[in-house]
């Protein structure tokens, strides 16, 4: 027979089996305390590429084109993360190697996945091709 285990969630926190989730840690304001520097850092990664997506689907849809969409994406992009981090989390920056190393983390990525749902929707919608 199967030797199954149990897993217990904890409704007030998001803990499995008494660790805190990393989405838990994530949407709790002034966590405080991260096990691992790079557990931060990967939340900043993730945000950033969603981030990355949901603006060029928005920038798509606008008919936002050339060096504007790409600023403001940047300017955005960057704006929400110092927020997160500073405003949210309130994480000592020096720990991760000051705030340039917080900002540009994932930073290329998020571009990249911004590209590509940007282009793709606006040449989609607003692009005649005959």
């Amino acid at each position: 027979m199967a030797n199954s285990t149990k897993r217990t969630v904890s409704k007030t926190n998001g803990a499995v089996n008494g660790k805190v989730s990393l989405l838990s840690k994530a949407l709790t304001p002034e966590y405080g305390s991260w096990n691992d520097k790079d557990e931060f850092l990967d939340v900043i990664y993730w945000l950033r590429q969603i981030m990355g997506v949901i603006l060029g689907l928005v920038w798509g849809l606008l008919p936002l084109k050339g060096i504007l969409g790409i600023a403001l994406f940047l300017l955005v992009n960057v704006a929400i993360v110092y927020i997160y981090s500073n405003s949210f989390q309130k994480v000592d920056e020096e720990e991760y190697g000051g705030i340039s190393e917080i900002l540009k983390e994932g930073l290329m990525t998020s571009f990249s996945s911004f590209l590509v749902s940007w282009i793709i929707l606006y040449s989609s919608l607003h692009v005649d091709f005959s």
